[in-house]
């Protein structure tokens, strides 16, 4: 497989991978021949894999090989096959079959927002290539998706009414309002990138992928994942904003009790995009989690 290879720290797109769902773009940063485990970065909902690029920059500096796939969440630009499977557990599978062919191994897996929703899906089902979690403020156990999201996540439901919502959403005001992108920062986001986010609604077949995923989201689906967690035997960190609105800290806490090594910290100030807004300390909590990993497990 092809991949574009870079002398410095900034992601680079790859070629497309194909995978049974269709091709998937994703951006690789990092040396090609490093030590360290490889690092698979998993987005959320209507972003897509620049929610990253400060977090790969940092772990490419640090010699750690990362690749961030672009999943199909509403601003991806290359439609997923018309019967491809993407409710959450569909995705899930998609980031696994990622995993599988890029021949990965002792993944680090990062997520956040739904991607953390998404990874946690896929860990409960398989966690055979995966050797350390680290997740930021997300969904899990029984919010799926937050309360103050439900709204939003019911009209993603619907394709005419997404087109809609995208077009009223060009506007700055309204995309960095309360309703949109405005609470999930702590410091604004660029206008460009979340402009740039919106247009793939543009497309009919984009619109129809994320209805698949929002027709999915259930919080039966995490709860089910994380019956299994306490199988997982590799360290967990989990990283939370202790001013998101809308994944209360409260919430990262009982998820970090349903792993048998987790960790639990949280960010003054932080908010759900903590990728782009404290990227040092996700990166941090990346690199604890290859330390932990190369130790043994305490519980024997």
């Amino acid at each position: 497989m092809f991949l574009t290879m870079t002398t410095d720290h900034v992601p680079a797109e790859s070629a497309p991978v194909d995978l049974p769902q269709g091709k998937v773009a994703y951006r690789v940063a990092g040396p090609a021949a490093s030590d360290h485990p490889p690092v698979v970065l998993v987005h959320g909902l209507l972003v897509d894999n620049r929610l990253w690029t400060p977090v790969a920059e940092r772990l490419a500096a640090d010699g750690i090989r990362s690749y961030a796939p672009t999943l199909p969440l509403g601003a991806h630009r290359l439609p997923m096959n018309a019967d491809a499977d993407l409710s959450p557990t569909g995705v899930a599978g998609l980031v696994l079959d990622f995993i599988r062919a890029l021949d990965l191994s002792d993944v680090i897996l990062v997520g956040n927002d739904t991607g953390g929703a998404i990874s946690q899906i896929m860990l409960g089902a398989d966690s055979s290539r995966i050797g350390a979690v680290v997740l930021t403020d997300c969904d899990a156990l029984g919010t799926f998706p937050p309360l103050g999201l439900a709204p939003l996540f019911r009209a993603l439901r619907y394709p005419w009414l997404v087109a809609r919502l995208a077009s009223a959403l060009k506007a700055k005001a309204l995309r960095h309002g309360p309703l949109a992108y405005g609470l999930l920062t702590s410091e604004p986001l660029d206008p460009e990138l979340t402009l740039d986010w919106m247009r793939p609604a543009a497309d009919p077949a984009i619109r129809r992928d994320l209805a698949k995923l929002a027709r999915g989201v259930d919080s039966k689906v995490l709860l089910d994942a994380a019956g299994r967690f306490g199988q997982f035997p590799g360290p967990v960190r989990i990283l939370w904003g202790e001013a998101d609105p809308y994944f209360k800290v409260k919430l990262g806490r009982r998820l970090s009790e349903a792993f048998p090594r987790a960790t639990f910290a949280t960010v003054s100030g932080g908010r759900a995009f903590l990728p782009l807004d404290h990227p040092d300390r996700v990166v941090g909590e990346i690199l604890a989690a290859a330390r932990d990993a190369r130790q043994p497990d305490p519980a024997g």
